[in-house]
C-alpha cells in the first residue's frame, strides 16, 4: 500500500480546472520529485493534498485512508508537513519560535527536535533569538524546513524548496 495515493485528481480555482486528472503514489521511505513548467499545477497538487484546495475525499488517500476535503489541520495531524513556497514565516515571532510551532499540538514524538534541527543547520541554532525576518532567504528556507520537520512527518512535501537560495 502507498502511504500517499491520488486517484484521477483534479483541482479547480472557480471555474478554472487546475488539475487534471492526476494519478501518482509515493511509497513509504521514497523520494519523488514532480517537475514542470510554471503554472503546470504542481503547487496546485501540493495544496489539495494538504487540504488547501478541497478535493473529493476518495481523489486522495494518505496511509489508505481518504483524505481529500479534510482541513489542513486535520493531515497535517496524520503526518503530512508541507513546507510552503515563499516561506511563510512568522515574521515577528524569533527563529525558535517559529520552529516550535512545527511541533504545536503533535502528540507524535520523533526524531526531530531542536537539537535535531540545529545540529542540521548550526546557523539556527546561532541566530535562534532573532526574529526570522532579520535572516536572509536562505537561512529563512532553513527555517520553513526546519519547522516542518519539527512535526516529525510521515511525508515531507516542499514546494519550490530551492527558491531564493544562492547558487
Amino acid at each position: 500500500m502507498s502511504l500517499l495515493a491520488t486517484h484521477d485528481l483534479t483541482a479547480f480555482y472557480g471555474d478554472f480546472q487546475a488539475l487534471y486528472g492526476i494519478n501518482a503514489h509515493v511509497d513509504e521511505g521514497e523520494t519523488v520529485a514532480i517537475v514542470g513548467a510554471n503554472g503546470a499545477g504542481k503547487s496546485t497538487l501540493l495544496a489539495a493534498i494538504t487540504g488547501r484546495r478541497r478535493a473529493p475525499p476518495e481523489m486522495i488517500e494518505f496511509d489508505g485512508r481518504p483524505i481529500g476535503g479534510m482541513r489542513p489541520a486535520e493531515i497535517m495531524a496524520l503526518g503530512v508537513a508541507l513546507v510552503p513556497e515563499g516561506r511563510q514565516l512568522f515574521q515577528s515571532l524569533s527563529v525558535e519560535e517559529n520552529l516550535l510551532v512545527g511541533n504545536y499540538g503533535r502528540k507524535v514524538r520523533g526524531p526531530w527536535t531542536l537539537e535535531k534541527v540545529y545540529s542540521l543547520f548550526p546557523i539556527l541554532k546561532e541566530r535562534r533569538n532573532q526574529d526570522s525576518s532579520s535572516l536572509s532567504g536562505g537561512q529563512q528556507q532553513m527555517v520553513a524546513l526546519g519547522r516542518a520537520l519539527m512535526s516529525n512527518p510521515r511525508l515531507l512535501l516542499c514546494d519550490e524548496i530551492s527558491l531564493g537560495l544562492a547558487p
